[in-house]
């Protein structure tokens, strides 16, 4: 493979600062060794498609190279990843459905570029836009609407994560519970399913039900 101009690269990463360029001179050594390996876009267009600034994106780069120097992540890895964070319990279901909901693609991997699209709805977006993400991250199955059996494979997840030694002491049966109060408050129309205005309209009514559903707590 023919070795990028080092004198162009650098050219083209100018208007950035030093640190971006050792993260440009970063991404394109890793691209000549692999290639395999995921060239990102720039950061002037994903500070122009998110609402981080360019040099959070700089930092949350710099972190995300160093747990996936090929540029990308597969869901083996990103269990591996998100385990570290929660050691006291199994959070590799959990770790799942979020690598699920990051691959917007669906093509068994997440880039940086997935991975700040889905950071930059959950901690800068409208409440709109973040509960549009979690309906997403619920719905399994991607038909529209949000079963029990749906929300209690996530609640499932949720108390596996948090392991057996949280405080109070959870009962067996308590993700079940959960998910029953939640639908008689959400299938406001009673038909056995949650639709995405349910959804909405009962998280923004009741502040309870997004803190008790952990909808980002558990996220990062």
């Amino acid at each position: 493979m023919k070795p990028k101009n080092r004198d162009q690269s650098l050219s083209d990463s100018r208007e950035l600062d030093g640190s971006y360029d050792q993260l440009t001179d970063s991404v394109e050594d890793d691209f000549e060794l692999s290639t395999v390996c995921h060239r990102p876009e720039s950061m002037d267009k994903l500070e122009e498609q998110t609402k981080f600034t360019k040099k959070e994106l700089q930092v949350l780069y710099r972190g995300f190279k160093n747990e996936c120097p090929s540029g990308v992540v597969n869901e083996e890895n990103f269990k591996n990843i998100y385990s570290q964070f929660f050691p006291q319990g199994d959070s590799s279901m959990y770790a799942h459905f979020l690598f699920e909901a990051f691959d917007t693609n669906k093509n068994g991997s997440v880039s940086f570029e997935d991975f700040v699209f889905g950071l930059s709805i959950i901690l800068r977006g409208t409440i709109n836009d973040r509960l549009n993400w979690a309906f997403n991250l619920y719905d399994l199955n991607k038909d529209g609407c949000i079963t029990k059996e749906e929300m209690l494979d996530i609640m499932k997840s949720i108390y596996d994560m948090m392991g057996k030694y949280t405080y109070p002491t959870m009962m067996d049966d308590a993700p079940r519970e959960h998910v029953e109060s939640f639908f008689q408050k959400m299938d406001q129309n009673r038909d056995g399913v949650v639709t995405i205005d349910e959804f909405i309209d009962s998280c923004k009514k009741d502040e309870n039900i997004m803190q008790s559903m952990q909808l980002f707590d558990n996220v990062i």
